[in-house]
């Protein structure tokens, strides 16, 4: 057991790592930068010498890459993810509340298609080429076919002149936008959520039905199972203990790269429901050049994809009693 997690946390370090110097090399490469904006700008406005010396000296840019490359990955590190070079501020400012509402919004999204996708999954498989895995199967190509913003743009419309709602889009009611934390803003919270986890869960539910199927039809015809229906289990005992547990394996080696794809995979969404998140923040950092915005959030999302990948390998091998802690 230690051994697993000792080679699975020193993989997940060199992952990071490696990440880290292509995320960099990645924001830097990109001429016109905004230090070039600040240099043209030097001449007609004041102060803006004193805020260009201020940046080389704190990221070391009138020095080698490498060494802006080690100012940059020590100060995040440290929790100094850098100055973000349009808002003027701190770049963990800026990301904190969003972060937080994209965890928030990414977590209630892979809690929902995993709540339809498997029951919904077995069924079908259970009831194969039947009429009920005949439609399912129809809406799930369409689910899958179907831009989540189109869906976000339909359920607007839907919202606004069906059910004549006053509110339509962001994560919160006008009066909880800036609001402390309360349970009053929670439950404001939870009454819009369900819109924006619909839209970006659609797509992933109907892939994750059309996995789940295929992986416990193939399970069926392993010889653990024969001999467990031969010797008069339940229907329902082989099918849940027995065939679920190993075919769910490739749905929780695809939840370990889930969250920080809704994050990155929401971002036309969140521009068309207004929704907070980390998202608009990055396209905006991209469109801008906002090189320590981008890269603070790139990291971000790399943590989160080496994190998950960390935890779907413990629950890989909880789930399934063939593979080992080797």
């Amino acid at each position: 057991m230690f051994g697993f997690l000792l080679s699975r946390a020193g993989f997940a370090v060199i992952t990071i790592l490696l990440a880290s110097v292509l995320n960099f090399l990645l924001i830097s490469l990109p001429p016109g930068d905004y230090i070039a904006r600040l240099e043209a700008q030097q001449s007609r406005q004041s102060g803006v010498v004193t805020k260009l010396e201020y940046v080389r000296v704190r990221y070391g840019l009138d020095k080698p890459i490498i060494v802006q490359y080690w100012k940059w990955i020590t100060g995040f590190v440290q929790g100094d993810l850098g100055l973000s070079m349009k808002y003027e501020t701190e770049v963990s400012d800026l990301v904190g509340g969003r972060l937080v509402l994209s965890l928030i919004l990414s977590t209630a999204t892979l809690l929902f298609t995993w709540a339809v996708a498997i029951p919904i999954g077995v069924y079908v498989a259970v009831r194969k080429y039947g009429l009920a895995d005949n439609i399912l199967t129809i809406v799930g190509f369409i689910g899958l076919a179907l831009p989540n913003f189109l869906l976000a743009l339909l359920l607007v419309y839907i919202s606004l002149f069906w059910f004549d709602a006053k509110s339509v889009g962001g994560l919160f009611s006008r009066e909880f936008r800036d609001a402390a934390w309360s349970f009053a803003r929670v439950w404001d919270l939870m009454q819009h959520l369900w819109i924006p986890v619909i839209v970006i869960g659609t797509a992933g539910t109907a892939g994750l039905i059309r996995i789940m199927r295929t992986n416990l039809l193939e399970t069926f015809g392993e010889m653990y199972i024969l001999t467990a229906r031969a010797k008069g289990l339940r229907e329902r005992t082989v099918v849940w203990k027995h065939a679920v547990r190993v075919a769910i394996n490739p749905l929780i080696s695809i939840l370990g790269m889930s969250l920080p794809f809704i994050i990155g995979g929401e971002i036309i969404v969140s521009i068309v429901l207004n929704l907070p998140t980390l998202g608009p923040l990055f396209y905006e950092a991209l469109l801008l050049q906002d090189m320590y915005l981008a890269g603070g959030i790139l990291m971000i999302l790399t943590l989160l994809l080496v994190i998950g990948n960390f935890l779907a390998d413990l629950l890989l091998v909880w789930s399934d009693p063939r593979i080992k802690f080797s």
